[in-house]
C-alpha cells in the first residue's frame, strides 16, 4: 500500500500541483491507497468549515484508514526518533515519527513533501515514492 501524507492530502484537495500530486492523481485508481488515522485528524483540522470537513472526510474515507497509536508503535517510533538523534538527525514532529515508523512496520510506502522523512529513508529503510 502507499501512504500518503498530510502534506500531499492538503495540497491535492487544494488544487495545486507538485510531482507529488500528479502522481497520487494518476495512480489513485491504479494503487492501494491509505492514509493514518493521524493524518485524517490533521487533514480534517485544516479546514475552515463544518460542511467542507464532511465532504473531505467522505472522500478520504474511500481509502484505507489505518490506526496508528498503541503502545508498540509508540515505542518503535520513539525508538526511531533516538537512533536519528544519535545520528545527528533531529525529527521535528512526533507525528512524523509515527507515520514513518507505521510505514516501515507494516511495509507501507510513503508519499510525501517532507524532509522530516527523508533520514528515515537514508537510515531505517523507510521506502519513499519519489515522482
Amino acid at each position: 500500500m502507499v501512504v500518503v501524507d498530510t502534506t500531499v492530502w492538503i495540497d491535492y484537495l487544494k488544487g495545486r500541483n507538485s510531482p507529488e500530486t500528479d502522481w497520487l492523481d494518476q495512480q489513485l485508481s491504479r494503487q492501494r491507497i491509505g492514509l493514518l488515522d493521524l493524518m485524517l485528524c490533521e487533514i480534517l483540522q485544516g479546514v475552515s468549515s463544518e460542511k467542507e470537513a464532511r465532504l473531505v472526510e467522505k472522500h478520504l474515507l474511500r481509502f484505507e484508514i489505518m490506526e496508528s497509536g498503541g503502545r508498540e508503535i509508540a515505542v518503535a517510533a520513539a525508538s526511531n526518533y533516538r537512533s536519528l538523534r544519535r545520528r545527528g538527525r533531529t525529527v521535528r514532529k512526533t507525528i512524523d515519527c509515527l507515520i514513518a515508523t507505521c510505514c516501515i512496520r507494516g511495509g507501507h510506502q510513503l508519499l510525501h513533501g517532507d524532509r522530516d522523512f527523508d533520514p528515515f529513508e537514508e537510515f531505517l529503510g523507510l521506502t519513499v515514492i519519489h515522482p
